[in-house]
């Protein structure tokens, strides 16, 4: 039994060690807002992704992960769970667009792909702008 309990953990360490893994022609992007634009609050942002595909929270599925965006900070190493917070917004509905809310001011927006346990997928599965806030 115990050697069966043994396979069984490390497929499922192998599971999790994929699914953080991004594969090597994917890439996300910001649409809109362009990387320098001046703009209104509240921002119209509109995410990209090319070589994997967006699906809800919870979805274990090689290739997939939805978005999250930081603002005014980095992107999350790779197979660390993204925050939730005030300044780590997840869209795990699978949602590609959004509004958010800014204060006048220079600010990064930083979006990050992760999986569906919202685990990074690291800084390649990530972009970085500055916006100007009116």
């Amino acid at each position: 039994m115990l050697k069966n309990t043994w396979i069984t953990g490390a497929v499922f360490a192998g599971l999790l060690v994929a699914s953080a893994a991004a594969r090597a022609d994917s890439r996300v992007f910001f649409v809109a807002p362009k990387d320098g634009a001046t703009v209104t609050s509240p921002v119209h942002i509109v995410f990209g992704v090319e070589g994997m595909t967006v699906a809800p929270a919870g979805t274990i599925t090689e290739g997939t992960g939805h978005h999250h965006l930081i603002i005014d900070g980095g992107p999350v190493p790779q197979g660390t769970v993204v925050p939730a917070d005030e300044t780590h917004i997840h869209y795990g509905k699978g949602q590609t667009e959004t509004d958010v809310t800014l204060p006048p001011g220079d600010h990064t927006l930083t979006m990050q792909f992760a999986d569906g346990a919202h685990r990074s997928y690291g800084p390649q599965m990530s972009q970085t702008i500055t916006v100007h806030v009116k």
